[in-house]
C-alpha cells in the first residue's frame, strides 16, 4: 500500500511541479527579469563613476534556458520529490493522528507542511531577487535559513504531538487551538533569537521586492495546494477500492 501511495504522491507532485511552473513563469519571471535589469544598471552607474566599462560576466546558461525548460525541469523535479515525501509522511500520519478521512487528512498535512515549511521561515528569511544580498554571506545566510527550517519542522512536529495528547480530554477544537498556540510560541521566540539580515540595498524598489516575494510564496501555495487536494483525491479513491476489493472477497 505505501508503494502505491508513493508512487501517486510523485504523480501529484509532477503534476503540482506543472502548476507552479506556470504560476512562476507568468507573474515569478517578470519580478527576475526586472531585478537582472536593476542588477545590470547598478553596475554600469558603479562602473561609469569608477571611469572603468562595466564588465560582462560570461553567461553559462541563457536566460531563455533558464525562464524555460530550466525552470520547468526544477519545478517538476521538486514537484515529484515534494510528492513522494508527502506520501510518506501521509501514510504514517493516516489514521495514527487524528479519525479524518483521507481528503481531510491530506488537506490538513499540506497546510500544515506549507506553513512549516514555507511560511514560517520566509517570515525571517524571505525569498531575495538578483541584486540583494551580499555574496560573501550567502554561507552564513544560507546556514541561518536551514535552521529556522529544521527548528520549525521541529515545532510543527511538537505541536501535533501536543494537540493529540490534548484531544481526548479537551477535544479536537481545544487541543487544536494548543497546538497552533505552542508553534506559534515557539516560532516568535526562535525567530526574536535569531540574527536578522537585510542587505537590500539602498533605493531598490520596494515594488519589484514585494512582488518578488509574493510570487515565490504563491508558487509554493499552488505547489501544496494541488499536492494536497489531487493526492488527497487519489488516495479515497484507492482506500475504497481496497475495501471493495477485500468485500468482494469475503
Amino acid at each position: 500500500m505505501v508503494g502505491s501511495l508513493l508512487l501517486r504522491g510523485m504523480l501529484v507532485g509532477i503534476l503540482a511541479g506543472l502548476f507552479a511552473f506556470g504560476f512562476a513563469r507568468i507573474f515569478g519571471e517578470p519580478q527576475i527579469d526586472r531585478a537582472i535589469a536593476y542588477e545590470e544598471q547598478m553596475a554600469s552607474a558603479e562602473a561609469a563613476a569608477s571611469g572603468q566599462a562595466a564588465e560582462e560576466e560570461p553567461e553559462l546558461v541563457s536566460r531563455g534556458t533558464q525562464a524555460g525548460i530550466g525552470l520547468l525541469t526544477g519545478s517538476v523535479i521538486y514537484g515529484a520529490a515534494i510528492g513522494g515525501l508527502f506520501a510518506l509522511v501521509f501514510a504514517y500520519v493516516y489514521g495514527r493522528i487524528s479519525p479524518l478521512g483521507p481528503r481531510a487528512t491530506a488537506a490538513l498535512l499540506a497546510l500544515g507542511a506549507f506553513i512549516a515549511i514555507v511560511l514560517a521561515p520566509a517570515l525571517k528569511y524571505p525569498a531575495t531577487p538578483p541584486a540583494v544580498g551580499n555574496p560573501e554571506t550567502i554561507g552564513a545566510r544560507t546556514e541561518l535559513f536551514f535552521v529556522m527550517l529544521l527548528i520549525s519542522i521541529a515545532a510543527s512536529v511538537a505541536a501535533v504531538a501536543l494537540a493529540r495528547r490534548l484531544w481526548a480530554q479537551h477535544g479536537a477544537w481545544n487541543a487544536g487551538i494548543a497546538g497552533a498556540a505552542a508553534f506559534i510560541a515557539i516560532m516568535v521566540v526562535v525567530q526574536c533569537a535569531l540574527p536578522t539580515i537585510n542587505e537590500i540595498p539602498e533605493g531598490y524598489s520596494a515594488d519589484l521586492l514585494w512582488r518578488f516575494r509574493t510570487s515565490s510564496l504563491g508558487m509554493h501555495a499552488v505547489l501544496w495546494t494541488v499536492i494536497g487536494l489531487a493526492f488527497g483525491a487519489l488516495a479515497e479513491k484507492s482506500f475504497a477500492s481496497r475495501s471493495s476489493h477485500r468485500a468482494t472477497l469475503r
